[in-house]
């Protein structure tokens, strides 16, 4: 049996029976940084069972290994193929990133270890296929240099020991004695609760299912996002008119003779958990329903002893009954958050994608909920230019399809922007399955050319169908049954036991985080205009949201760039 190895970059897509592109740069990294790559592997022989493969890591730097799964997909984009995804045909795509299976039988399996050679459990692979294994290495408190990682094969034939065999890869990294600075730049993938407590079938907010929350806000924290949506109510998006989600509501609403009391216990818990896994910024969901903001989000309470609806899509967002109940609501969320110390870290959603008539609902909606939470600033994705040219929001959220006018004209002092399932056309970045890599990663340098200040995208773990009418499997269904390019609704998968299981996108974002980081760093010790003069370097067109180089070389050349002149000044 023989066995083919490439070392890949992350941004590499592997489909088990096309040939990847091997990676031809040198792997330098900062302190700090999680850099990953890949290691693809096509043995031309099936195992026999009782034949296994071990895979033992041999490294001064702590390596953590994993499989690159597959998932179908269907529906791949929206409007139409621009050019540059990976194919416009549905099969199934390379995501998922499982970790090693323990306790798993011996025959046909991959062992892993996690460094030195330890064996940590089982991958499995087929023969005669491109299989990968994505690489992470994040280097701390460790000396500046050059550090090997050798990588070795063994399968070992139980029935028949004269057939085993081993083959090694080798590689090295260099780690620059500069650390990535801290993370600051505000970044959400909307959060949905629910959809977890769903998937597992278990009760909201049981432990099961802070267990499952817990696990998920620490993935996405350690790969670059820091704001994190808080469902006060259950959130009002792509739910069906009429129809409602799982309830999930952080803060507990009394009714008694009348009067209003709030528990903000749960509330409290989720803010404490989701600081320790690292996240610094805060989202109030959104107050009224989603595109127009005409109705008021599913609230329950405790009524007089009963727990039962109190508003939903019955009322109208500005009836006397909903006014009345923020107006006691809000003053007291304030209040909780000016005690808890989050005055300076905390947005407000009215409702999300407000467009074209919208805009005198919208006024009205401002006008009542923003001297109740001054100076709290209200953020909303909304993209017409005239509504930010009258004031309508102070962080308005552009979709970077409509983001020319802001770009030329005046902007916001707080400039962030957004993409979902309609940034898919005109090389517009975005991280759907069919695209490449590269497009999802050159983001980080668009957003340090514009000074953006913070990025959305409104699905973390949405594991429902289009308007939440049905519950899907992420696995199984990646496209919203059919109605999201797949990937759009999800950067994230549920794992066993209430784990969490990692996509390449989320990795891939990840480094475009990072690569805006390192930028920011070179800019500190040297200037804007050279880290700009940097970035444009060697290319044809001024890079933009539109045009940027296609390919993973002028990235990786980039980064590699930016690293040696930052171990140059460092």
């Amino acid at each position: 049996m023989n066995i083919e190895t490439r070392i890949l970059s992350s941004m590499e897509k592997v489909f088990p029976t096309k040939a990847p592109a091997p990676m031809t740069q040198p792997m330098t990294c900062l302190l700090g940084e999680n850099y990953a790559f890949q290691i693809a592997v096509r043995p031309d022989a099936p195992f026999t069972r009782g034949a296994g493969i071990k895979v033992s890591v041999n490294s001064a730097l702590s390596v953590s290994f994993k499989q690159v799964g597959y998932v179908p997909a269907q529906m791949l984009y929206v409007i139409n193929n621009d050019g540059h995804f990976l194919t416009d045909e549905p099969g199934i795509f390379p995501d998922p990133l499982f970790p090693a299976k323990k306790n798993d039988v011996a025959g046909d399996a991959f062992t892993v270890a996690e460094a030195s050679g330890d064996e940590v459990g089982t991958f499995r692979m087929v023969s005669n296929q491109w299989n990968s294994f994505m690489v992470e290495v994040r280097p701390e408190n460790v000396p500046a240099g050059i550090y090997p990682i050798d990588v070795l094969f063994e399968a070992k034939n139980i029935r028949e020991p004269e057939k085993s065999y081993s083959y090694k890869v080798h590689t090295e990294i260099e780690v620059i004695g500069a650390k990535l600075p801290e993370k600051t730049f505000k970044y959400t993938n909307w959060f949905h609760g629910d959809c977890l407590a769903d998937y597992y079938h278990v009760p909201v907010f049981s432990e099961e299912h802070w267990k499952a929350m817990r696990a998920q806000i620490e993935m996405v924290a350690y790969y670059g996002q820091t704001m994190i949506l808080m469902p006060v109510f259950t959130p009002p998006l792509d739910t069906a008119i009429g129809w409602e989600r799982t309830t999930i509501q952080l803060v507990d609403v009394i009714k008694e003779n009348g009067q209003y009391s709030f528990n903000f216990d749960k509330l409290t818990r989720f803010i404490a958990m989701a600081k320790e896994c690292g996240i610094k910024y805060f989202e109030i969901s959104h107050l009224f329903t989603q595109w127009g903001g005409k109705c008021c989000p599913k609230v329950m309470a405790t009524v007089d002893g009963e727990y039962k609806k109190l508003f939903g899509w019955e009322q109208e967002a500005l009836s006397d009954e909903y006014k009345d109940f923020l107006s006691v609501f809000l003053p007291e969320l304030v209040n909780y958050l000016n005690t808890n110390g989050l005055h300076d870290c905390t947005y407000f959603h009215l409702t999300d994608e407000p467009h074209g008539d919208h805009l005198p609902q919208y006024m009205a909606l401002k006008e009542f909920v923003a001297p109740m939470i001054d100076p709290y600033p209200i953020m909303d994705a909304m993209s017409d230019y005239s509504y930010f040219e009258q004031g309508v929001c102070k962080v308005p959220v552009v979709a970077t399809s409509a983001l020319e006018p802001f770009l030329t004209g005046k902007r916001p002092d707080d400039f962030w922007v957004y993409y979902c399932i309609g940034q898919g056309h005109s090389n517009l970045s975005n991280r759907f399955m069919a695209m490449p890599g590269y497009r999802t990663r050159i983001l980080g340098v668009q957003l340090y050319l514009e000074n953006v200040a913070g990025f959305l995208q409104w699905g973390m773990n949405f594991y429902n169908s289009v308007q939440s009418l049905h519950h899907i499997n992420p696995y199984a269904v990646t496209d919203g049954e059919v109605s999201f390019p797949a990937g759009d609704s999800f950067i994230i998968y549920p794992g066993e036991d209430e784990t969490a299981v990692a996509s390449q996108r989320l990795i891939i974002f990840g480094e475009a985080l990072q690569d805006l980081q390192a930028l920011k760093l070179l800019e500190s010790l040297t200037s804007r205009e050279h880290v700009i003069a940097l970035i444009q370097e060697d290319v044809v067109e001024p890079i933009t949201f539109h045009v940027y180089p296609t390919g993973e070389s002028y990235l990786l050349n980039l980064r590699d760039k930016v690293n040696k002149e930052i171990k140059q000044l460092s």
